[in-house]
């Protein structure tokens, strides 16, 4: 007889809890479940991962299965060892069908000859278990999908309805895995940031066996703006100033997501300096600011007389920005 290594099996350690083991089963049951998986040998699998669950769920069967010790290897021979006290009745729904419609013919050699024929507590069967567990049949929370969504970032601001279309699985009749579009209606929140989820309740994929959908999850990112650059919620906009606007000071008007402002230029500003537009970043418990780059741009002389005008500033106003240089 084969030693039968249940941990191994769940891809679990021996000192892991209940609701860890439950988590793997689930994952590896939707996995290799005959009617949907493609694994070569899944209907196989299938009954291992339900026979190592039946044990390691049930507290009685795992303390006694854990009495054999860790020295074992999976597929190694085996024999109980003297005394062994397995064997016995767990009592409440023994017999065939008490495994989610498993038979007592389906356990393995290892599993009767520790657990004998009594292999009741089955986690579909009768009992608080089972009901969390849909009652009769197999059945299995379906698994999350993921989609990246793109937004323009006045979406992110003001948020709002969006229709989007999805391919998504759902089940035939038959239990076979499907796909088709769909419309979906999404309500983006103000303030959503580049990369941030959405999560859709009981959108995803269905549940095998009538098992609960899955939940959607929608990965936001923002479109390139024209104007406005993003980092995390400040928004960042260049500005442009001619040079007289940046010697002397002015008060100009600046582009910003919930509508143009004044911002005061102070006298003497440079090209580069940030000019800060508080909480005119993305909304939310903590808005973001707006940040205004000044850039000067020095406009072409059209005219003779607009040369000789940039002539006379020459003449009238030494400057060398280049002083720092050394040159």
């Amino acid at each position: 007889m084969e030693y039968k290594d249940y941990y191994k099996i769940l891809g679990v350690s021996r000192d892991t809890d209940t609701d860890e083991i439950k988590r793997a089963y689930r994952k590896l049951a939707h996995k290799y479940h005959p009617d949907v998986s493609k694994e070569p040998d899944a209907e196989e699998r299938f009954k291992e991962v339900k026979e190592a669950y039946e044990v390691l769920s049930d507290p009685e069967k795992r303390a006694a299965y854990d009495q054999l010790g860790s020295g074992w290897q999976q597929g190694q021979s085996f024999e109980p060892p003297p005394g062994w006290e397995g064997g016995f009745d767990f009592g409440g729904g023994a017999g065939p069908g008490g495994l989610g419609g498993m038979g007592a013919e389906e356990f393995s050699e290892f599993f009767e000859n520790l657990f004998g024929g009594g292999f009741g507590r089955s986690p579909f069967g009768s009992g608080s278990r089972g009901r969390a567990w849909g009652g009769g049949g197999f059945s299995a929370q379906g698994e999350d999908q993921h989609a990246r969504l793109e937004i323009a970032l006045e979406e992110a601001y003001h948020g709002g309805q969006r229709r989007i279309q999805l391919s998504v699985p759902e089940q035939d009749p038959q239990g076979r895995v499907t796909y088709r579009t769909r419309d979906l209606d999404v309500t983006i929140p103000p303030g959503i940031r580049d990369g941030q989820q959405i999560r859709l309740s009981g959108q995803g994929s269905p549940g095998p066996g009538g098992g609960a959908p899955g939940d959607l999850y929608l990965e936001l990112h923002l479109k390139p703006h024209r104007h406005f650059q993003v980092d995390g919620k400040d928004i960042y906009v260049n500005l442009p100033l001619t040079p007289w606007e940046a010697a002397l000071g002015a008060k100009v008007p600046v582009p910003t997501l919930g509508g143009t402002v004044n911002l005061t230029v102070p006298a003497g500003a440079q090209s580069g300096q940030k000019l800060r537009l508080k909480g005119r970043g993305l909304p939310g418990s903590h808005k973001g600011d707006q940040y205004a780059v000044l850039q000067i741009q020095a406009p072409q002389p059209a005219t003779e007389e607009q040369t000789e005008l940039y002539r006379a500033m020459a003449r009238k106003m030494a400057f060398n920005p280049r002083s720092h240089l050394g040159v």
